[in-house]
């Protein structure tokens, strides 16, 4: 279920700098980096957001009519209700940073390192921001649409382990 009107009156009021929108039923609010970790935390705990569903990110190049490089997501639901949000944030080159929400959701932990790993997203106050998917020699970020579909070649200079070893 999207978020009740209430929900979003409560949002608005509080803060001010907010964009809200809904597509096929679903609210979204866009609003500042700055405002991210605030924000979160008042849904958390005045509006009973309890449940983290998901962080992604989106690349917005060569995307028709995009204003923004990146749209970073974040899939919220209050368990009682069934209330869902999207909260989006747009960041673009060279500022890539937000705060990290691990302190609201150790579920981001990981969220967030993948997100840092495939996009190059910085997650400012993260416990342990490394990468989770690829190994740390890994220089670029492969789900950004300037990232070449063969790579760069990358993957051959990584020492080649067989099974057995550790």
């Amino acid at each position: 279920m999207t978020a009740q009107p209430s929900t979003i009156q409560a949002l608005t009021a509080r803060f001010t700098n907010l964009a809200v929108s809904e597509f096929r039923g679903q609210s979204r609010i866009a609003l500042p980096s700055s405002e991210l970790l605030s924000a979160l935390q008042f849904l958390k705990d005045e509006l009973e957001f309890d449940y983290l569903v998901d962080i992604t990110c989106v690349d917005y190049l060569q995307y028709r009519g995009a204003e923004h490089r990146f749209g970073l997501a974040y899939l919220i639901a209050n368990s009682e209700s069934s209330e869902r949000l999207t909260i989006r944030v747009m960041l673009d080159e060279p500022d890539l940073k937000v705060p990290s929400i691990v302190s609201l959701w150790e579920g981001a932990n990981w969220m967030e390192r993948e997100v840092w790993d495939m996009y190059g997203i910085r997650f400012e106050g993260h416990p342990n921001l490394k990468r989770i998917l690829l190994p740390e020699e890994f220089s670029a970020h492969p789900l950004r649409k300037d990232y070449p579909l063969q790579g760069r070649g990358e993957r051959h200079n990584f020492p080649v382990i067989t099974r057995g070893e550790a």
